[in-house]
């Protein structure tokens, strides 16, 4: 078992393209059949909004993402840690996709994966530190986008008690950059908005010194 997140870890951390590896073992019976990389291959199955995400399910997400987040890996804090946090950050998906009125949402998908991120790697026996950094960055993956869009679900304050804004930012651009077709124009947008968001984290952070 400890050999699969050994595998993942150096594909996560040393490959320019991660998704590769990872589309090599999808349809694999190991991940597809045995637990906890179940986990994973449920993402192949779960549809999401096309109007959000037309690149497909949510394990293709997954794999932009990863990809992503390999470009900008070396700008992380803790590189191991944010790359498991690309992998697992919608892990909560399956469990919490529905179609309300015609349209497909996976609400609080954060909170579910925080849980299941956990679950998933203490099957490897995971160092406890390691296991709630990468939690808590799944948990927290979706804060960016309440805060700039001043919903009621935003919760800076805890958040900035539990991890790093700066981290927060790095996997949410990932996650943003994972939709669709990337351009120019959005790569700038979405810059924006990070360094909206960290403006709008630092009274709490200087609160906390």
């Amino acid at each position: 078992m400890m050999n699969y997140f050994e595998k993942f870890t150096d594909h996560l951390l040393f490959d320019e393209e991660p998704s590769i590896y990872f589309r090599e073992i999808d349809n694999e019976d190991f991940f597809n059949k045995d637990y906890p990389f179940t986990l994973l291959s449920q993402l192949k199955q779960t549809e999401q909004n096309p109007k959000w995400h037309p690149e497909g399910n949510v394990w293709n997400h997954t794999l932009n993402v990863i990809d992503n987040g390999a470009l900008v890996r070396d700008k992380s804090d803790d590189e191991m840690v944010f790359m498991w946090s690309c992998l697992l950050h919608d892990i909560g998906k399956p469990s919490t996709t529905k179609v309300r009125r015609g349209k497909i949402t996976a609400y609080d998908h954060d909170k579910a994966g925080e849980k299941l991120s956990i679950e998933f790697l203490s099957a490897f026996n995971c160092d406890n530190e390691f296991i709630y950094k990468v939690s808590k960055m799944v948990r927290w993956h979706m804060q960016v986008l309440m805060v700039i869009k001043n919903l009621t679900f935003a919760d800076i304050e805890t958040m900035v008690k539990e991890v790093s804004v700066h981290e927060i930012a790095l996997l949410a651009m990932c996650d943003r950059l994972g939709r669709g077709k990337v351009t120019d124009r959005v790569i700038s947008e979405e810059k924006k908005n990070m360094q909206y968001f960290l403006k709008k984290c630092m009274p709490y952070i200087n609160s906390l010194n």
